[in-house]
């Protein structure tokens, strides 16, 4: 059995590694593993060398599931998820950085982010009107109910209701097309060939 942050600095060495599929696939394995301290500062070094929106992306998820690291190696879990709100413009991303910040801080540390978080979805309608995709993720399994059913915090249930409140005032060609596990892990709800068809008709109407 290989070791998966072993080889994942291996691979890391090579040009263009980001991009490559098996480094992709390899890094998604993080999320089932048991991380070390070292591991977790090598998966925080790569999340901020990266510039591919993927790779930071799993290594949030898999810091995320991340159990028992040890804070006087000096390793700030609660500072990094802080930091990668901050870096981060998608609402998901944005949202899964609060869902690790949410394990170490207090409620009213909490809610700073979530008002920056619910101003930030309120304004999507005027850029986006059919933000779907952003939409679905943050309302999936792995999102919003996740934290209003393990924390119950009342800016976690503004934020989802909000999101609903908008999910469903787009027109129901750009619903239902896809969501996330309870892992993070994309789950196909329509054929692509089937979702295709359903946006190409609403736009083909709207012309």
């Amino acid at each position: 059995m290989i070791n998966i942050i072993e080889e994942l600095k291996k691979m890391s060495q090579k040009r263009g590694f980001e991009n490559k599929e098996d480094f992709q696939q390899l890094l998604e394995r993080c999320k089932d593993i048991t991380l070390s301290n070292e591991d977790v500062e090598f998966l925080i070094e790569l999340y901020f060398k990266a510039k591919n929106l993927y790779i930071r992306n799993t290594i949030l998820k898999a810091l995320v599931f991340c159990e028992g690291i040890d804070l006087c190696e000096g390793i700030d879990l609660k500072e990094f998820f802080l930091k990668a709100f901050k870096k981060e413009r998608y609402l998901d991303m944005r949202l899964t950085a609060i869902r690790g910040y949410a394990k170490y801080a207090t409620e009213k540390e909490v809610e700073k982010l979530m008002s920056k978080f619910i101003e930030i979805l309120m304004k999507r309608p005027e850029s986006t009107p059919y933000n779907f995709q952003e939409y679905e993720l943050i309302r999936s399994a792995f999102g919003l109910p996740y934290l209003v059913n393990q924390y119950g915090y009342a800016c976690f249930i503004q934020a989802y209701e909000q999101e609903e409140k908008q999910y469903n005032a787009m027109p129901d060609a750009f619903k239902g097309h896809f969501t996330l596990n309870e892992r993070g892990d994309i789950v196909q709800l329509r054929s692509l060939g089937e979702s295709k068809k359903m946006l190409d008709e609403f736009r083909s109407r709207g012309k």
